[in-house]
């Protein structure tokens, strides 16, 4: 008797990603894994970033594929001649930061209050790039923005005590838990209790003229989503990476942001083939332009906190009342059920929360938190959220309904966490070389850069970006 071998670690998140997209598994004799080394973490992050980047391609391939209409609401076919190729290395560096400036450096990431603290009873993690955020951690502990007298003050607190303070103020901070403590929050258990990702079919259908207009399109493989209109309500990471995707796939990308935000470290790799404008959403007059652009959408791609959106009149029916065909792709941070559902969260905190900063920490005999190299929940995220996209405008175009998508970080934190914990030591990555880079230099506003090459191809489909990154707020808010 013979036992059939496990797939290796990539594959395996490959077919739990496609499994939860509802796609073909004989879709996934189309993908093929090349490159070699990994990430030096102690979660298989190299092995997630390709799987996650494998999906979005597969997913924009069985929209280019023949046969549409497979098992299931998501079901999707491939011709033969539709093959997938992710690239270990090009995946994990596009985890990090895909652009190198050339005679120019990039401001610091990180506030200078941000970061980790030793409380008294443990770690916690302030994230405080965001004004605000900083503000409330700072009205909590009543100290000034100095990171001493930020360490004085939260060493006379408990971490949970804190935590729970910070985000009651408006702000975002984590305490950090193992793996067992995790498992055993109740939040902890909403996140395992719940699907991966959900993609259900929403309304009665798009209008008779628009549904016959959607009918009739069909992507071009040299521009698959020329003439798709995105419209994206995020910031940071995940959701920018997913419109990113979606932009060099052909979309016109519109992000909006409100009057006072800036990414000045992110938005030179984060802004590659979109359009920047500026809406501010608590005025009547932007409110209505900002309807005008959501009724006018083919994707709609947030990571709006659902009373946020209700409070502006713009909860998920009414979303769909203004556009019946709309995909309409959600995420959080901690999930949509239990009692953190719509907390305040980046990808770092839910690191600290949910064990990955422990288990780097103790199995790297390291005296402090210990985070994955990269920002992996975020970029992973961010591919499987443009999946999800590409698998809704499928379904759209193949009957003309809207698809509402919604999935979290944490949800990808319990997916990694399954790949298993180990010490980090798989062989390293090569180091880049010119044949990594595009060979045309991006001229961007704030001066000349390389940018990697895609870390996915599908056979005769090329990413590609029509647009150089731009800063927030440089375009006006309309479809151009």
């Amino acid at each position: 008797m013979t036992t059939r071998e496990s797939p290796p670690p990539d594959r395996r998140f490959l077919e739990t990603l496609w499994h939860a997209l509802g796609g073909d598994p004989a879709a996934l004799d189309r993908v093929t894994f090349t490159g070699a080394g990994g990430l030096p973490a102690v979660y298989p992050v190299t092995d997630l970033a390709v799987a996650s980047v494998a999906a979005a391609g597969l997913a924009l391939a069985g929209l280019m594929g023949a046969g549409l209409m497979g098992a299931g609401l998501m079901g999707a076919g491939l011709t033969g001649a539709d093959t997938v190729v992710a690239d270990r290395r090009l995946a994990s560096v596009w985890f990090g930061y895909a652009l190198r400036p050339q005679g120019w450096e990039l401001p610091p990431v990180w506030d200078a209050v941000a970061g980790d603290y030793l409380a008294a009873d443990g770690w916690i993690r302030l994230h405080t790039n965001a004004p605000h955020h900083r503000a409330a951690a700072l009205a909590v502990l009543s100290v000034p923005a100095e990171r001493a007298a930020v360490a004085r003050a939260v060493a006379a607190w408990s971490a949970t005590a804190l935590e729970t303070a910070v985000v009651a103020a408006g702000g975002c901070a984590a305490a950090m838990r193992d793996a067992a403590a995790w498992a055993a929050h109740p939040q902890g258990r909403a996140v395992a209790a719940a699907p991966l990702l959900s993609l259900d079919e929403a309304g009665q259908g798009a209008s008779q003229g628009a549904a016959e207009g959607r009918a009739r399109w069909r992507p071009d493989p040299a521009r698959p989503l020329a003439g798709v209109k995105v419209l994206d309500l995020t910031r940071v990471l995940a959701g920018p990476t997913a419109t990113r995707f979606l932009a060099g796939c052909g979309a016109q990308v519109l992000r909006i942001d409100p009057p006072d935000w800036e990414e000045p470290a992110l938005a030179p790799d984060m802004t590659l083939g979109k359009r920047c404008a500026r809406l501010n959403l608590r005025d009547a007059g932007d409110l209505a332009t900002f309807r005008r652009l959501l009724a006018q959408a083919d994707v709609l791609v947030h990571g709006y906190r659902p009373d946020a959106l209700a409070g502006l009149g713009l909860d998920a029916d009414s979303r769909r009342a203004l556009n019946p065909g709309l995909v309409d792709i959600c995420l959080d941070a901690y999930g949509w059920t239990g009692p953190w559902a719509g907390r305040r969260g980046f990808d770092s905190l839910v690191q600290m929360s949910c064990g990955i900063a422990d288990a780097g920490m103790r199995l790297l005999g390291r005296d402090r938190p210990t985070p994955l190299p990269v920002q992996a929940l975020d970029h992973a995220t961010g591919y499987i959220l443009a999946a999800m996209a590409l698998r809704g405008l499928a379904h759209r175009r193949d009957t003309g309904r809207g698809v509402v998508g919604r999935t979290s970080l944490a949800a990808t934190a319990r997916l990694l966490m399954e790949g298993g914990a180990g010490r980090g030591d798989a062989p390293p990555l090569a180091p880049e070389t010119d044949a990594d880079f595009n060979p045309v230099p991006e001229r961007t506003v704030w001066g000349p850069a390389r940018r990697l090459r895609p870390p996915v191809a599908v056979a005769g489909t090329p990413l590609a970006w029509d647009l150089p990154a731009s800063p927030l707020g440089s375009a006006a808010a309309d479809w151009g």
